[in-house]
């Protein structure tokens, strides 16, 4: 059998691990910073540092109004689309019963002010007439130049000859509707007034580079469930470079598109085609080359990582129920500004502080391990934090910085629930190194039940709450995990390789592990053997301590030795 490693090998391997896990956060970091736009400060939140405040208005037609209803669907997709880039600690609120005032930390780009104001309504029609937008003629050499303004006649007949059998039927385009494709001017093409779902569509490209008549919408954005953005790849699974939606159908959607795209298969020419049509416009017409059957489409275009986002974030949350327009768009000053920043974390430093003096008082000079593994914590705890504000767009709000106040709190109370399993060790007889080693085992079930708890607590309100509120949640939980990592990698290891050395392993005074300082010598069954050097007093008291520390089998087992000794003096004295 093979003999395992000692306490300090284990130890030191433990702490190269830590060693590597650190090396790695500030190299993955250095990475973001040299190469992708990355910074060694997280980013601040709309309360610490400001950001932009829009005005989004309810685009509506003459004689509607916007409900509260539908207000507040609006609310929850827009939160819910910002909220997917991250926890940006956005802040999203309707204004006067009609708009919706949406601050955004920093400055948005233009994806996300996309992101916001779309109404993505999706939808998939047949292409019936794809040809050359108006509004221009294209000469023999290439050179577009402005063609007349065309009327339509209002004369012409509005009513198909003969009833349309399918969404592809040609029947549907009318003389009039002929007319008015003709007349049909890319540029002034009105996206907020989209023809009825059952009703044929004239639009466009979003570049304006192609016109269509489009029939009735087969299939709708409502029915879909999910939607990712990505690159796509090849049969062999090599990335072509090009970014796409993938989108994925629920069961009546995977029906419809299966039909449509089977029905579509069987036709030549423009016929061929279905169109993807996004708030108005065509974002893409691909050739239908099989049918679909699995409701699993990929939508190809003009996309790049962000706009390829956008798009997937926007269909997988759901149409705005109706369009928005941005009224207005300001910068706004930091509500809470660097001085409560400040205050925060002078808040933070008192209370560690307070900390360290505690740790000290009770524990002398072992109390240095809590503030060393306070401040390996921290720089964990600093570089996560900076990496997602790089990589996931977090923002540390003041109720951020709360919960890394608390998690102070959090880390030092498993430092302090080792630290006693080990004096109770030593309390027993044992020696410091079987001490460790046996505290361990007893503290490490403690501390882990407790961060469970902590954790999930912490998961729960991240996912339920909105706001400031989740970045607490996150803070909490990402420092519960952090001190699971400390105080196995660092604290249990620098106890391991402190115990072999002769200040503490000899009981020294200042070393807060002396074993006659610490009064009665604990040996079970509740029987206590104090030392001949200690005062009357101070072997009751410590007797009073070891008897507070008694498990329910010691206090049980307490009760019989006590019962066994009284029936034997009763015997006795008969």
């Amino acid at each position: 059998m093979a003999k395992s490693s000692s306490p300090a090998k284990k130890a030191w391997r433990s702490l190269t691990w830590l060693g590597v896990l650190i090396v790695g956060l500030i190299a993955l970091n250095a990475f973001g910073v040299f190469t992708q736009n990355g910074s060694w400060t997280p980013k601040l939140a709309l309360d610490l540092e400001g950001g932009t405040q829009i005005i989004l208005a309810p685009q509506l037609e003459s004689g509607q109004t916007v409900t509260s209803d539908q207000l507040s669907e609006a609310v929850g997709i827009i939160r819910q689309r910002v909220d997917s880039s991250g926890v940006s600690e956005s802040e999203i609120n309707t204004q006067g019963g009609q708009n919706i005032v949406v601050s955004i930390p920093g400055t948005p780009d233009d994806a996300t002010l996309e992101r916001i104001k779309s109404s993505a309504k999706l939808e998939f029609r047949a292409v019936l007439v794809a040809g050359q937008p108006s509004g221009q003629t294209v000469g023999a050499d290439g050179t577009a130049t402005p063609a007349p303004e065309a009327t339509v006649d209002p004369t012409l007949s509005t009513t198909p000859a003969v009833e349309p059998t399918d969404a592809s039927d040609l029947n549907y385009v009318t003389p009039a509707l002929q007319a008015e494709y003709d007349a049909f001017d890319c540029s002034k093409i009105n996206t907020t007034n989209v023809a009825p779902a059952n009703a044929p569509l004239i639009t466009c490209e979003s570049d304006d580079s192609v016109k269509y008549i489009l029939g009735p919408v087969e299939v709708d954005g409502s029915t879909i469930a999910d939607a990712t953005s990505g690159q796509r790849t090849t049969q062999s699974g090599a990335t072509t470079g090009e970014w796409a939606v993938n989108i994925v159908f629920n069961n009546d959607g995977t029906s419809k598109f299966a039909d449509v795209t089977q029905r579509l298969f069987n036709l030549t020419g423009v016929q061929n085609q279905f169109a993807i049509v996004l708030d108005g416009h065509v974002i893409s017409a691909p050739a239908t080359q099989a049918a679909i059957l699995d409701g699993k489409p990929q939508i190809t275009g003009s996309f790049d990582q962000e706009t390829s986002k956008a798009l997937a974030d926007q269909l997988k949350f759901g149409a705005l129920p109706i369009s928005f327009t941005v009224q207005s768009q300001d910068t706004i000053s930091a509500t809470l500004g660097s001085t409560q920043l400040l205050n925060g974390l002078i808040a933070g430093l008192i209370g560690l502080i307070l900390v360290v003096i505690y740790s000290l008082a009770q524990y002398r000079l072992l109390g240095l391990v809590t503030v060393a593994s306070l401040g390996v914590a921290a720089v964990i705890t600093y570089l996560l934090i900076t990496i997602l504000s790089w990589r996931e767009g977090y923002r540390l709000s003041l109720a951020g910085v709360a919960g890394l106040i608390v998690a102070i709190g959090i880390t030092a109370d498993s430092f302090i629930v080792y630290f006693e399993r080990v004096r109770d060790e030593l309390r027993d007889g044992r020696g410091l190194e079987s001490s460790v080693e046996a505290g361990w085992k007893r503290a490490f079930r403690t501390i882990v039940a407790s961060d469970v708890v902590n954790f999930l607590a912490a998961a729960v309100l991240f996912v339920l709450a909105v706001g400031n509120v989740r970045g607490f949640a996150l803070t909490l939980g990402l420092t519960t995990i952090v001190d699971l990592l400390v105080v196995s990698l660092f604290t249990h290891p620098i106890l391991q390789l402190i115990a072999k050395t002769k200040f503490f392993n000899e009981g020294h005074k200042l070393s807060g592990l002396d074993p006659r300082a610490l009064g009665a010598v604990y040996r079970g069954r509740a029987r206590f053997e104090p030392s001949a050097s200690i005062s009357p007093t101070k072997v009751s008291s410590s007797s009073k301590e070891a008897a507070k520390r008694q498990t329910i089998a010691e206090r049980k087992a307490s009760e019989l030795v006590g019962t066994s000794t009284d029936r034997s003096t009763d015997g006795k004295d008969s």
